[in-house]
């Protein structure tokens, strides 16, 4: 340390060369653990020199900044880590899910945060807090024991070394930019990190954002879209006026978006006991299918549902962005559910998870949604070995939401039990689907509990045709697979060739038609709506009328740029959607009584869940769950204040969803 010191003294500027070296060890172990392989790291560097040159200078231009600082030493660390953070994040990320880690996921730490114990056991999170623990003590000990600059700051030679390092930094991209050496569009986010490097990458999805304004955009180019006469003769669609409503056939139409759920004999090299998707398959060969392009791969399923309800493609937004995360919780946007409002139809969603994960309850009020039904208004919850809520009850809350209303309704329904982190171990005990063929144990044992799980996916979507073959209404039912599962897949040991295809079919119980085709998540619900001769909506009639002609995905982008972050002159300059006032759950949480035995008091009423609280003035009380009709009060409380209690309903992070009258 002496000598270091004594070095710094003879020459201030010493550890200038000491930052490209640095750099590039950086990047090489945040390389390696992108790939999770110093080797494909080693040979990324060699093999793409220009690449790594360019993410290398990216990170030295970052860790520049610690020569404004006297302690010099401890401030390079300082920066580095902040590349080693990204780094390791982005490995542990990859180990659990298909997606890189992005600027995006700093959005949805609350989300990370609440379904952690579904990733990590109990012993990894304490080793988890116990590293945490360790590098706050080391970076007390590092600032101690590193040396400062001998004298004062030379800010201006400092300032112009930094603008330096910048400037090559920035240079280098832009030449590699130009040349096509790294790409500006990631249409894969998981290739683009590969392809491109992490620390580029990363870098672009914190500079791209949203959805890119159109070359020439304004109300003429957006008015001359529709040429067809389909908007009336202004060519500005306005909800209702532009919409028929004299719709012959009006069913209930059901989506139903299975989790990571796709066929898993698709996967070479992997055998089962017997066929994982019976019923799914049967009613691919009876029913209409085809495969659907996904936005996403092994994670993403909010973008999923996005595409479905908006016909807006997820592609159109910044590398991994999630509009549920940015604008959706701003602005209301053109969906099914508004949509089919015009025509009569009543809208609910339905998951069998966290009402505030991904802000649904707070963004599907902005898609016109009427009722949400999500985890904390469902009982008889049956959760599987990763503690996701299993599919099976979800028929019970689907036929809750068509009893709701008289008229017709439109569900989407988003499912839960498929989700990862799939094991690397033995976990079932007696499964129903085994693994007879495997590459490795390690995958033997993922694929078997995945296969698993699907196969109970597989049995839900047969109890929920049988529950609604006699309903006494028409039904339709769209059923898909919202992305790959985060099994470590590549395109190489796909049968289908494609990380981005699910499958769909389409179900109803008055015998449609076979129709196969294969279509986007953004075109199927305008697919599903032409062949029931429904057309309402600006963006059902685009879909319907301009798939496949010239400029049609270059004309549906300047459409979602007007209608989110435009001048919506497709509206005629003002946003014809208001949010709704969602009712969360669609059967009604009652008090009948509140009763005294003893010194404890107990609510009486109904469809109370293990979610529901009792509360006062808005401060939850500490309440046990006794059953549906039920529940005691755990803390004293005035007894004036008795008749003021009410029931919320109080999800895993304590934010209340409602609250009864």
């Amino acid at each position: 340390m002496e000598k270091l010191k004594q070095k710094m003294k003879e020459n201030n500027n010493s550890h200038i060369p000491v930052l490209f070296a640095a750099a590039v060890v950086i990047d090489l172990i945040i390389e390696s653990l992108g790939r999770l392989s110093p080797v494909q790291a080693l040979m990324f560097m060699f093999q793409h020199p220009m690449v790594f040159f360019c993410n290398t200078m990216l990170i030295m231009a970052t860790i520049s900044l610690s020569l404004l600082f006297r302690r010099r030493i401890f401030a390079a660390c300082m920066f580095s880590f902040i590349w080693l953070a990204i780094g390791i994040t982005n490995g542990v990320i990859l180990i659990n899910r298909m997606t890189p880690f992005n600027v995006k996921d700093l959005a949805t730490l609350s989300e990370a945060q609440s379904i952690m114990t579904n990733y990590f056991s109990v012993k990894s999170l304490i080793m988890i807090g116990t590293g945490a623990a360790v590098f706050l003590l080391a970076i007390i000990l590092l600032f101690r024991k590193t040396p400062k600059l001998a004298g004062k700051v030379n800010y201006r030679r400092s300032v112009i070394t930094i603008v330096l390092i910048t400037g090559i930094a920035l240079g280098s991209i832009t030449g590699g930019m130009k040349l096509g050496v790294l790409d500006t569009f990631f249409p894969n986010l998981a290739y683009a990190y590969r392809d491109n490097g992490v620390a580029y990458s990363f870098m672009i999805t914190w500079v791209k954002t949203g959805i890119s304004k159109p070359s020439g955009y304004s109300a003429e180019m957006m008015e001359d879209i529709f040429s067809g006469g389909e908007l009336g003769g202004d060519n500005i669609y306005t909800p209702g006026k532009d919409d028929d409503k004299d719709v012959r056939n009006k069913p209930n139409i059901i989506f139903v978006q299975l989790e990571s759920f796709v066929d898993p004999t698709i996967v070479k090299d992997i055998e089962y006991s017997k066929d994982p998707i019976p019923n799914f398959r049967k009613m691919l060969k009876s029913c209409s299918s085809g495969y659907l392009t996904v936005p996403a791969v092994g994670a993403g399923t909010a973008n999923v549902e996005f595409e479905a309800m908006t016909g807006i493609s997820a592609r159109f937004f910044g590398p991994g962005e999630y509009p549920y995360k940015g604008i959706l919780t701003e602005e209301t946007c053109e969906s099914v559910p508004y949509d089919l409002k015009q025509i009569g139809y009543s809208a609910h969603a339905i998951h069998n998870h966290r009402g505030a994960f991904y802000n649904r309850n707070t963004v599907f009020k902005n898609l016109g949604f009427d009722t949400f039904t999500c985890l904390e208004y469902m009982n008889n919850v049956v959760k599987t070995p990763k503690n996701w809520a299993k599919d099976a009850l979800l028929t019970e809350n689907i036929i809750d939401a068509l009893d709701s209303t008289e008229g017709p309704d439109y569900i989407y329904t988003i499912s839960v039990q498929g989700h990862g982190k799939y094991p690397s171990e033995e976990v079932l005990t007696d499964p129903a689907i085994r693994v007879t063929k495997a590459p490795d144990e390690e995958k033997k044992w993922g694929y078997e509990y995945y296969a698993n799980q699907v196969y109970e996916m597989d049995i839900f979507v047969k109890e929920l045709t049988e529950a609604l073959e006699n309903y006494g209404e028409d039904v339709v039912l769209v059923f898909y697979g919202d992305h790959l599962p985060a099994l470590d897949m590549t395109e190489e040991e796909l049968k289908t060739g494609d990380l981005y295809k699910t499958q769909y079919v389409v179900w109803s119980n008055f015998g449609m038609q076979k129709q196969d085709e294969d279509v986007a998540t953004y075109e199927i619900s305008a697919h599903m709506f032409k062949r029931l001769g429904i057309s309402a909506g600006m963006m059902t009639k685009y879909h319907q009328n301009y798939e496949g002609k010239d400029n049609y995905k270059e004309n549906l982008e300047a459409l979602s740029y007007d209608m989110l972050y435009g001048k919506q002159y497709i509206y005629g300059g003002k946003n014809p959607y208001k949010p709704t006032d969602m009712k969360m759950g669609v059967k009604e949480i009652k008090i009948e009584k509140i009763v005294k035995i003893g010194e404890n008091y107990y609510i009486k009423g109904e469809n109370f869940t293990e979610y529901s609280k009792i509360s006062l003035d808005g401060k939850v009380l500490k309440t046990v769950y006794l059953g549906p009709t039920i529940l005691a009060l755990n803390e004293e409380v005035d007894s004036k204040d008795v008749s003021k209690m009410k029931v919320s309903q109080v999800e895993k992070n304590k934010e209340i969803l409602s609250t009864t009258e």
